[in-house]
């Protein structure tokens, strides 16, 4: 039987002439624009069926216009894109005007705010996280991407929200070219002990050495996230375009292959699809 596609839980497009997006001038070969037909057409190559856009970090002026734009690539015919995560701003007093405004769009399926390139005590102001508990009973998701460092912080957001529905992205952010497997690997597993929070095998080749990773290198891991979050609450992503970093898309789609190469037909369906399927609706 084939296997089914996969869907992408992580993929970024950045369109310079769309949108704004600040951290780009240093942020090196990023530099550019990486369109949805550029991405398609390593997706369809690699096996991928359908995926979700998240957000580049915009201009905080441009959030709802980034949605916009995905939006209206998502209308294309033969579209992969299913939905958005959004990026958002818990810390702003407009945030439950932003998330009024937001709850008839039936496209965006969650949000995010980037806080591992933010201080560490951006999440911890009362009204950060009085803004997160707005997500209960929503139905929307919330991505946290943290260093290891700030696990702690992530896990006391999600004692917070018990009912809210988190996505730990690119395995916790493990520094696999540092070698630093026991820093992170201890807290990873204390944050997997919350029901309320699904892993994202997406990122890794980005923390890697470039010239000198192998499957070996990601396996510690990979398998660690597996083992302790279980095949019922993982997901998978790209990370596209930042997956160029460490060889590309069908590089890592390849390599994520590996990694299951001893997983059951029902263990790679439920990460690779199922549980995306569920978790949001698709």
């Amino acid at each position: 039987m084939p296997a089914a596609p996969i869907i992408d839980t992580h993929l970024h497009l950045i369109d310079q002439g769309a949108l704004n997006y600040p951290w780009l001038a240093e942020a090196g070969s990023l530099n550019r624009s990486f369109l949805y037909n550029e991405y398609a057409r390593q997706a369809h190559r690699a096996g991928i069926g359908a995926a979700l856009h998240m957000e580049v970090d915009v201009a905080p002026s441009d959030i709802e216009a980034e949605t916009a734009f995905i939006k209206g690539l998502s209308r294309q015919d033969g579209s992969l894109i299913r939905g958005a995560i959004s990026s958002c701003r818990p810390e702003s007093q407009d945030f439950a005007a932003f998330l009024e405004r937001q709850s008839g769009n039936h496209f965006i399926k969650g949000f995010r705010r980037v806080l591992h390139v933010m201080p560490d005590e951006l999440s911890e102001s009362g009204l950060f996280r009085d803004n997160l508990r707005r997500l209960t009973g929503t139905g929307l998701t919330f991505d946290l991407c943290v260093l290891p460092r700030q696990m702690e912080r992530a896990i006391a957001l999600v004692d917070l929200a018990p009912e809210v529905q988190f996505i730990l992205d690119h395995c916790g952010v493990p520094d696999i070219k540092g070698e630093d497997f026991d820093g992170w690997s201890k807290n990873l597993a204390e944050i997997a002990r919350r029901p309320n929070v699904v892993a994202k095998i997406s990122g890794v080749v980005a923390y890697a050495d470039a010239d000198s990773w192998s499957v070996a290198t990601l396996e510690p891991y990979v398998h660690h996230v597996i083992s302790s979050f279980g095949f019922d609450r993982l997901v998978w992503g790209s990370d596209w375009p930042v997956c160029t970093l460490g060889g590309g898309l069908a590089t890592w789609v390849a390599a994520t292959h590996a990694l299951l190469s001893g997983c059951s037909d029902s263990e790679k369906a439920r990460l690779f699809s199922e549980n995306a399927r569920r978790i949001w609706k698709l």
